[in-house]
């Protein structure tokens, strides 16, 4: 699939529409660097939103994705566009794993950062070793809690979740 050619495609039915980026996204509801990113292939449409592009455009899903006009579809070419379409359900999909991912990563390390430093302000602010071993406890336990809610939440948004 060639994101670039389904990008100048995007931008040219918009163009003869005589819309501007900025009408564009305020129709589908998205950000206008959503569809700049559309149109300079750096990103594509959620299927959804491909479909509605698809129908407001007045044209073909497969001709979206193959980034031009397609007058005649013959069974072969159906049969290739729909494989198309799932290719490109695939991609969403794993584009959508891997920002979830690093968001995960970011919130994991972010708490671990955070944790510590509570960990190493309570030490320097109490003196009296009850107090640094119940602390010490203490940030196991919320450290603990934590860890298990991110993979509570990590299973409920998986995508391998039927």
């Amino acid at each position: 699939m060639d994101l670039i050619k389904m990008g100048e495609f995007l931008k040219s039915l918009r163009k003869e529409k005589g819309l501007t980026q900025e009408q564009l996204a305020e129709h589908f509801s998205v950000a206008n660097r959503t569809v700049s990113r559309w149109e300079t292939g750096k990103n594509m449409p959620d299927v959804d939103i491909l479909i509605g592009l698809a129908d407001f455009y007045g044209v073909d899903v497969r001709e979206i994705i193959e980034g031009e006009r397609q007058y005649k579809f013959c069974e072969y070419e159906e049969k290739d566009a729909l494989k198309r379409v799932a290719e490109y359900a695939r991609e969403e999909n794993t584009q959508s794993r891997k920002k979830r991912r690093v968001g995960f990563k970011i919130f994991s390390s972010v708490s671990i950062a955070l944790s510590v430093s509570v960990f190493s302000l309570m030490r320097r602010l109490t003196g009296d070793p009850n107090v640094v071993m119940l602390t010490n406890v203490l940030v196991i336990f919320l450290l603990s809690i934590l860890n298990v809610a991110v993979l509570v939440l990590h299973e409920f948004l998986s995508d391998d979740r039927k």
